[in-house]
């Protein structure tokens, strides 16, 4: 059972190591973006008058034709982002526009995000990256218990003292099993977000995942056509008095007639970045079609929407963002030298296994 145990683990590693390299290495960069992105205004206080934020929907969003979404300011972010397909831009508070892009190549904090979700493949490379993490969560598992037999010579490595297979193997797998904890609820969270039935099969204890789905589902409305001129001040006084409290993230116009505009926001309550408090409004009029109140909803609902903030650093302050960064880099050093290991350090003892020619051996030339 353990020769089979480690086969798999060899074989998953070399064939896999590579993706989770680049996750890894992508992950440890985004968990800091807001910091590093660099750019005037960046560090502005966030502003809270919805009178403020109304003006500043007005300007941005006046003559919108359908498909944008505006992502307001947050504490650690003082810019808001007014997204449309792949041109965007970044303005401050007051609306004067500080950066534009016409693709998502010209801003890293954009490439990287699609790298780390989509492995620049779209809808296919977010599957692979679902299976990556499945296989991460089999390494951890697997990975503990084949260290569980050496447990005794455990020595902490950053690095492999030689760049050979036995001494890579023995940094692998010490390196690995301080990792390991942290590195399985990454795995996990980021899979349940991809493949919705390992977070109901996850959460099923709490809700049935039926119920989950019911709770995140849009509902439907009937509603006319985006009208030209749009009242975005009255939306957004709308939204504050029902949720006085919440947090203003993100205004989302919709992309074909038929769909409503949509506002999320997020109450203190709530981990997720964005928020899951959710409004809809007719885009011929303005008036307020429904709302959804995420500190209601199911606790397995609840539960599965702190799987992103877990996963990318939102919360825990300073001290966990530097603990993701860590095991992105433990990550990216395992998936890098699993591959060398496997692929190359193999063909080095395939080559000394060899015999080597009778003249080398010391034989007589013929």
């Amino acid at each position: 059972m353990i020769k089979l145990l480690d086969l798999l683990h060899r074989w998953c590693g070399g064939l896999l190591g590579l993706i989770l390299t680049i996750l890894g290495l992508s992950g440890a960069i985004l968990v800091h973006k807001e910091e590093w992105i660099g750019l005037p205004h960046a560090s502005d206080v966030r502003v809270t008058d919805p009178s403020q934020l109304g003006r500043l929907a007005e300007q941005l969003l006046g003559g919108a034709k359908g498909g944008e979404s505006l992502v307001f300011a947050s504490d650690r972010f003082g810019l808001v982002q007014l997204r449309e397909g792949a041109h965007g831009l970044y303005a401050t508070q007051r609306g004067e526009v500080i950066a534009r892009w016409s693709s998502l190549w010209e801003r890293p904090e954009l490439w990287l995000f699609d790298l780390h979700h989509h492995l620049f493949t779209g809808d296919v490379g977010e599957t692979v990256v679902g299976v990556a993490g499945l296989a991460a969560i089999v390494f951890a598992v697997t990975g503990t218990i084949l260290w569980w037999r050496t447990r005794r010579t455990f020595r902490f490595r950053l690095w492999p003292s030689r760049m050979t297979g036995p001494a890579i193997r023995m940094q692998h797998r010490d390196l690995g099993i301080i990792a390991a904890p942290l590195l399985l609820l990454l795995a996990l969270t980021g899979t349940m977000m991809i493949f919705r039935p390992v977070a109901g099969a996850v959460l099923a204890p709490l809700t049935f995942p039926a119920a989950i789905e019911a709770d995140l589902k849009a509902p439907k409305f009937a509603v006319e056509p985006l009208a030209p001129h749009l009242d975005w001040q009255a939306i957004i006084s709308a939204a504050h008095d029902a949720f006085p409290t919440a947090e203003l993230r993100i205004l989302a116009v919709p992309k074909k007639p038929g769909d409503p505009v949509t506002i999320r926001m997020k109450q203190s309550a709530e981990w997720l970045p964005n928020g899951r408090t959710m409004l809809w409004f007719d885009p011929a009029d303005g008036r307020l079609l429904g709302s959804r109140d995420a500190t209601r909803m199911q606790v397995g609902t609840q539960a599965f929407n702190m799987a992103y903030p877990i996963h990318a650093g939102k919360v825990g302050g300073l001290v966990y963002r530097l603990l993701l960064t860590a095991v992105g880099l433990a990550l990216a050093m395992l998936g890098s030298f699993s591959v060398w290991s496997f692929w190359f350090c193999k063909k080095q003892r395939q080559a000394a296994s060899r015999p080597l020619p009778r003249r080398a051996r010391g034989g007589p030339e013929r």
